[in-house]
């Protein structure tokens, strides 16, 4: 990118150093002496003084829009507590040499202290790259720049400030855990695996036949449908039956107590991602639903699932971008997430939940109807220790696997306790 005009001369005589400023007044002083004195020599000498700071300030002036820079991240999607790149590269595009370059590039105080660089000279039609770190503990999305460049003259008369307009991006998304493969309690049979290993064996062919159309393979001919019918009709190709699973995680804000990383919020977070992309490597088609009636991907809440082939990756991509930037919500009910699961079966649902009371619990119980499966981790981060059983039992008389999560629970550990062969009937087991 290239910097434009935005300053005035009389505001880059703002930049003069304090070298620059004595070299002026000591000049105009010499002015002033050689019209008083009537020494003409003194003049020339106050005029060259005096021209000095002056000219470096106007070429200083013209250089510094002619340098470009660009920025990039690498990679510019990190998981929470790991690194990223950030490459500057900074290019003299004018036909001088610059002076001396000092850089400073923007970033919020989560990603670390503002990198500074110090570049003694480039070339006409030069450039050079500096590269620093940034890490965060916390999910979200930060702005990298705009990048500040510091331009001084060869003489140290002026330096000059400016600022690029261009910013980019860093997602700081939660962190994923492998799970294990289970088989979940509830989860009927068909999804997942099992569904494309039936596919596999049955083959992926409809017996429903269509007429023939010119290009079909005649391999696809179905001769009993082409005696039947009289003309030539060929085996239909259908999409199998993809699975479906909707991740619900609850949003709330007085459902969860603490901040910060370790929070029990934080810690819901990173399950539904977790889950997200392990359901989505299952070859599941997968959704991000909240508490609120947000759905990712798609405006359609009732319909949107993504993760088809190879969309996969693009799917993990923006469950993974819904997620960093998820905050509370001031809902007090399920009623909205409710309403999206109205549509019918909606395959599995995993949920994770926070503090629940007896009406919040029956809300959630409901939702079981509307699903194939449904597994809940619920979780309370009351420091007393206490633990609301009630809710519990609410969900698993429903046809949950309600599961507690305790501080320090890891989540592998408790997805191997939802496995539908280790817990019978789908109740989910307690501690």
């Amino acid at each position: 990118m290239t910097a434009e005009p935005e300053r005035a001369v009389r505001q880059a005589l703002g930049g003069l150093t304090t070298r620059g400023r004595s070299f002026l007044a000591a000049g105009l002083a010499a002015g002033i002496c050689s019209y008083v004195l009537g020494q003409p020599d003194l003049l020339r000498v106050g005029l060259l003084l005096a021209g000095l700071p002056l000219v470096c300030v106007l070429a200083l002036y013209r250089t510094r829009y002619r340098v470009a820079s660009t920025r990039r991240l690498s990679p510019s999607r990190v998981p929470a507590m790991s690194e990223a790149r950030v490459l500057l590269r900074v290019e003299n595009v004018s036909r001088l040499p610059t002076g001396l370059l000092m850089l400073q590039d923007r970033v919020p105080y989560v990603l670390g202290p503002r990198p500074r660089f110090v570049l003694d000279r480039v070339e006409p039609g030069g450039h050079r790259e500096v590269a620093y770190r940034v890490r965060s503990d916390l999910r979200g999305r930060y702005p990298l720049g705009p990048l500040q460049l510091q331009l001084a003259d060869p003489f140290g008369m002026c330096e000059l400030t400016r600022s690029f307009t261009t910013a980019d991006t860093l997602t700081v998304v939660p962190r994923t855990e492998p799970l294990p493969g289970v088989r979940l309690a509830g989860e009927a049979s068909g999804y997942g695996d099992s569904g494309y290993r039936a596919l596999a064996l049955a083959g992926a062919d409809d017996v429903i036949p269509r007429g023939y159309r010119y290009g079909d393979d005649l391999r696809r001919v179905h001769w009993r449908s082409t005696a039947k019918y009289g003309e030539l009709m060929v085996r239909r190709e259908e999409q199998p039956h993809r699975a479906r699973c909707t991740v619900l995680l609850d949003t709330r804000r007085a459902a969860f107590h603490g901040a910060g990383p370790d929070s029990s919020f934080e810690w819901a977070v990173t399950g539904a991602a977790s889950v997200a992309v392990h359901m989505l490597e299952r070859g599941y088609a997968v959704r991000l639903l909240t508490d609120s009636g947000s759905c990712v991907p798609g405006p359609d809440g009732a319909t949107a699932f993504g993760g088809s082939g190879a969309e996969s990756s693009e799917t993990a991509g923006l469950l993974l971008d819904a997620l960093a930037v998820v905050d509370h919500s001031e809902a007090s009910g399920f009623s909205a997430a409710h309403e999206v699961l109205r549509g019918g079966n909606e395959g599995l649902v995993v949920a994770f939940l926070g503090e629940l009371d007896e009406e919040q619990a029956a809300a959630v119980a409901r939702m079981r109807q509307r699903t194939g499966g449904a597994v809940a981790f619920v979780l309370d981060g009351r420091e007393d220790g206490a633990w609301a059983t009630d809710p519990l039992r609410t969900l698993r008389e429903a046809g949950w696997t309600a599961l507690p999560v305790r501080t320090g629970d890891q989540l592998a550990d408790l997805w191997r306790r939802a496995d539908g062969s280790a817990s019978p009937g789908g109740t989910g087991a307690g501690r």
